[in-house]
């Protein structure tokens, strides 16, 4: 009797949660880049009347007889599924077809990159240096070209701000056309690719950041791992267009049904328990 009444308190509470991920991911569903949630819910525990019997010579065997003691939250996904591409015609708006994330950095004050993080929303711009940043000023890393070579991982990429035009390839290589009308390249894009993107933390922003067990692309001597678009199971970049939110609607409106119900009937067992608590009580009189 008590035991039904602490099982739907535990599972509105679990409910609840389903219903703030639902939310949430309603409320991004024109966030680019945005990666949906999922919430996943397990058995809490079972309370055991009595245990299984083997058979002997006179009697066959009996199963165990067992009480569930509510459901609790086995997880909260992060599904990283690809979004649709939406074309703005906007040289800056990358999406990433395929498995990969940008990479962002900040500055020290040795001027060097640090603090990675991770993001799938490509809108980018210029500063007024002609380095390529996001919304928030965090500078897109990549590597340099000097020399006809690549001067490989974590730097900034620039284009010098007389540049006449600009271009982006699907290999990553950022290219322009300099004040005297020559093609010249400013450096490349690399992407980022974990071993399980799922571990990833978000911290806002349409940001990642690395957890203990999504992996790391930091290296020896505090080097970043990272590859150059279509390399080592990376996607391809599309310039002119955005990665969209992977939250289908249909899916969204439908689940969260699911959970308001759930939550209904919980209600409903914690309101008979309490009518045959009641009952108990008025046995007295």
């Amino acid at each position: 009797m008590l035991r039904s009444m602490y099982s739907g308190i535990g599972a509105m509470r679990n409910f609840q949660t389903k219903l703030d991920v639902i939310g949430n991911n309603i409320a991004n569903v024109n966030t680019y880049g945005f990666k949906k949630g999922r919430t996943v819910f397990q058995d809490l525990m079972s309370q055991t009347i009595s245990g299984a019997s083997g058979p002997n010579a006179g009697r066959g065997g009996t199963n165990p007889k067992q009480v569930g003691l509510g459901s609790q939250l086995a997880a909260i996904d992060t599904i990283h599924t690809q979004g649709s591409l939406q074309t703005t015609g906007r040289v800056l708006d990358l999406a990433i077809s395929g498995d990969g994330f940008f990479i962002l950095g900040e500055l020290n004050n040795n001027r060097q990159l640090v603090n990675p993080l991770f993001t799938r929303a490509g809108n980018f711009y210029l500063d007024k240096e002609g380095h390529i940043v996001n919304a928030d000023g965090l500078y897109l890393v990549g590597e340099g070209y000097s020399n006809g070579t690549f001067t490989g991982f974590r730097a900034r990429i620039q284009v010098p701000t007389d540049a006449q035009s600009m271009s982006i390839g699907a290999d990553g290589v950022v290219n322009y056309v300099d004040s005297e009308g020559r093609l010249q390249v400013a450096g490349r894009i690399r992407l980022a690719k974990f071993p399980n993107s799922d571990g990833l933390e978000k911290v806002g922003g349409n940001l990642f950041r690395e957890t203990a067990n999504s992996g790391t692309i930091i290296g020896e001597d505090d080097e970043w791992i990272a590859f150059p678009p279509q390399e080592n199971g990376t996607g391809t970049i599309v310039s002119g267009a955005l990665e969209m939110s992977n939250v289908d609607l249909a899916e969204e409106f439908t689940e969260m049904i699911v959970a308001q119900r759930g939550f209904q009937a919980n209600t409903r067992i914690i309101t008979t328990s309490d009518e045959i608590l009641q009952e108990l009580v008025n046995l007295k009189k």
